[in-house]
């Protein structure tokens, strides 16, 4: 484990969050009403992060909700061990998503906290079910849709709980929203979907379809065969018979699920990792081959990306040629039984919970990476009431709609732009390997991995509000933000888990619309939804904050002196906070920065500056100078270690009858001068956070 990014992570408010009382989403049981029949405005099918926005969404703005859950565990990733969250550019969160690592910063001491513990995050969702009144109907099998038409009119659960005759209600809703991250809704409604990669010719993609890995990949080399060199002993475990078909062909293939592991190395709170029951070492002979090829690489970042996570935690995931991803063994889970699901994800754990074994105690595992694994365990304080080990299987991709519009690699590039935006989203086309085969190289059998893709270098784009739309012959009333149109490799783009919080909220704002106006969902005016979700972005009438930034605003942003555009790449968690930065050299000591502060805002407000500069340019101070008409403030900025971050100026009042700006000039000597975004968020009491 790299200790050194880890330091920062121990000694920052560690010590918040054990005072926390971090109540468990999941210990909220079925109540007694889901057994019985329901009728709702809305019903959700899925409690994931997006199932609890979109809940929270519809019941603040006054519609009954029944939100319906096929398990226990409630908050999807985002509280099954996903805490160190990938965005692509923090820009594109909006809404109660950015709400959501708004609250997590409050917990560990911060502005926003986008690295977190699962118990925070189920703190936090939390926060959003009993300020709305919303209770989960936990363990809630969908067994049955009924439709008239092209509507909904109800649907039908089952307890999975119930060991005999199972216990049936019906719920009844005016609209309907799959939020799960399988579609069995949207499936079971009749809804065009597929499963797997397109060729590329269907979209005129180029990184869709077969595609030999290269990152995550086996060094030549490796033999496949159980007796090595002998192709009659049989392939080792995990290798697929199947030959390479030709790049960028489709099938039915599907990228690797995992767990998205919280260990820590604490010794007062870690559970020494046992030797599974039912431990078979031979499932990780192909790793052992690698470690005799390459013995010296570290543990972490080349066989698991281990980062670090508050309180000594980290999220595990997947890394190197075999690694935390069971390539090949999901195939069937999209389309499967909740029995065979269930014993998919006992495999998942089976093997995983092995492999940590693994490299913790074989003897043919370098001793420098065993030292390194046995000084992580478990959590005591995570997942008590499962094992300490996260319920959540990482179902990267399962079913994906084809709806009203499909999302494809010319958006994610910004070839191909959408006029009907409900979300962005910002982060690398990513696909993991999809199976394991063997190839021929140099007259020699060897394994490699199949169906890797990490493509980045593009901007944010926009989400088209008609790909989570079905199409208008096959359902009118059901909205899918999770399992949305998209092609395989623009769905791998768009699947992350703050994206999938801001598409429904949009989802339930769409809803909300068509049930006061009446209509289809695909008749929901999208600009007044879109201007909802603007004028009330927290869905509980508080003020909206302000953001003045030269790509979003640029017209509220003027400059005097010389000043460049900085394009920042797609790093993880963003360089600039939108498309670029503004930079003006030191040898330019008069230019300077002004943001307008739109016309009409008044009241109290946090200013707050987004530095990205500090890491980039490596500026050492500037100075801000807020004019109401009435006086000036001059604040001096030290560069912060925290880069890509929010910064507090201070909190001042604005009188929207004058003249409202804010001034960014040079402040002392040296280094280059940066302006990028400014944030004003209202002071307001009694918003539930």
């Amino acid at each position: 484990m790299n200790m050194i990014n880890l330091q920062f992570l121990r000694t920052s408010g560690a010590s918040l969050l054990l005072l926390c009382v971090a109540f468990q989403v999941r210990a909220q049981r079925s109540p007694s009403e889901f057994s019985r029949d329901i009728d709702v405005d809305v019903c959700i099918y899925g409690a994931t992060s997006a199932g609890i926005m979109a809940a929270y969404t519809a019941k603040m703005n006054g519609k009954s909700v029944a939100l319906i859950h096929p398990d226990g565990h409630a908050g999807g990733l985002s509280t099954g061990g996903l805490g160190f969250t990938d965005i692509g550019n923090k820009y594109v969160i909006t809404g109660l998503a950015r709400d959501f690592y708004r609250r997590l910063g409050s917990i560990y001491g911060k502005f926003e906290q986008w690295v977190f513990e699962p118990r925070a995050a189920s703190t936090v969702f939390d926060q959003y079910l009993t300020r709305a009144g919303i209770r989960i109907g936990f363990d809630r099998q969908l067994v049955s849709v009924q439709k008239e038409g092209t509507l909904i009119k109800s649907i039908q659960t089952e307890s999975a709980l119930d060991p005999g005759p199972k216990t049936r209600s019906t719920i009844r809703a005016r609209m309907f929203l799959d939020c799960t991250y399988e579609g069995d809704l949207m499936a079971m409604a009749g809804v065009s979907f597929t499963i797997g990669r397109e060729s590329n010719d269907i979209y005129g993609e180029t990184y869709n379809g077969v595609q030999m890995a290269i990152h995550h990949q086996f060094p030549d080399g490796v033999d496949p065969y159980v007796v090595r060199g002998d192709k009659r002993s049989g392939l080792l475990w995990g290798i697929s018979p199947a030959p390479m078909a030709p790049t960028g062909s489709g099938d039915k293939l599907v990228q690797a699920y995992n767990f998205r592991l919280c260990l820590t190395d604490s010794a007062e709170n870690r559970i020494d990792i046992s030797r599974p029951a039912d431990y078979d070492s031979t499932r990780y002979e192909l790793l052992a081959r690698v470690f005799e090829l390459q013995p010296h690489l570290p543990l972490n970042q080349h066989y698991l990306k281990m980062d670090a996570v508050p309180n000594r935690k980290t999220d595990v995931n997947n890394k190197g040629p075999l690694s935390t991803d069971m390539i090949g063994s999901n195939h069937e889970y999209a389309m499967a039984d909740p029995a065979t699901r269930r014993r998919i994800v006992r495999e998942h754990g089976s093997y995983t919970k092995g492999l940590l074994y693994f490299l913790g105690h074989d003897p043919r595992v370098p001793q420098h990476i065993r030292k390194t694994m046995l000084a992580w365990g478990y959590p005591r304080d995570e997942f008590r009431d499962n094992g300490h080990w996260t319920p959540q299987l990482y179902v990267r991709e399962a079913r994906r709609m084809v709806g009203e519009y499909v999302m494809t690699q010319a958006n994610c590039q910004g070839k191909t732009k959408v006029y009907d935006p409900i979300g962005m989203a910002a982060y690398t086309m990513d696909s993991h390997n999809c199976q394991r085969i063997v190839v021929e190289k140099n007259g020699m059998a060897m394994v490699k991995n199949e169906g890797d893709v990490e493509i980045d270098g593009f901007p944010p784009y926009d989400i088209s509000y008609r790909s989570i739309v079905p199409r208008r012959n096959e359902c009118s009333n059901l909205l899918v933000p999770v399992c949305l149109s998209a092609s395989h490799i623009a769905y791998g783009s768009i699947r992350m888990e703050p994206v999938f919080m801001v598409l429904a909220q949009s989802a339930s704002l769409a809803a909300i619309q068509a049930i006061e106006r009446g209509g289809s969902v695909q008749d929901v005016d999208v600009k007044a939804l879109q201007a909802r979700f603007k004028a009330d972005p927290l869905a509980d009438g508080s003020r909206p904050e302000f953001l003045i930034d030269n790509d979003i605003t640029p017209e509220l942003v003027t400059y005097s002196g010389r000043w460049k555009e900085q394009r920042e790449g797609n790093a993880q968690f963003g360089g600039s906070y939108g498309r670029s930065l503004l930079m003006s050299d030191s040898t330019d000591e008069q230019s300077s920065l002004n943001f307008s502060v739109p016309p009409g805002v008044s009241g109290k407000y946090t200013l707050y500056v987004y530095n990205a500069g500090a890491a980039a340019f490596k500026s050492l101070a500037y100075k801000l100078n807020i004019n109401t008409g009435e006086k000036s403030f001059d604040i001096s900025l030290r560069t912060s270690d925290r880069h890509y971050d929010w910064l507090s100026a201070g909190t001042f009042s604005i009188d929207g009858r004058k003249d409202a700006r804010i001034v960014i000039r040079r402040s002392g000597s040296g280094g280059d001068l940066f302006g990028d975004a400014i944030l004003l968020k209202p002071v307001q009491e009694g918003n539930g956070q």
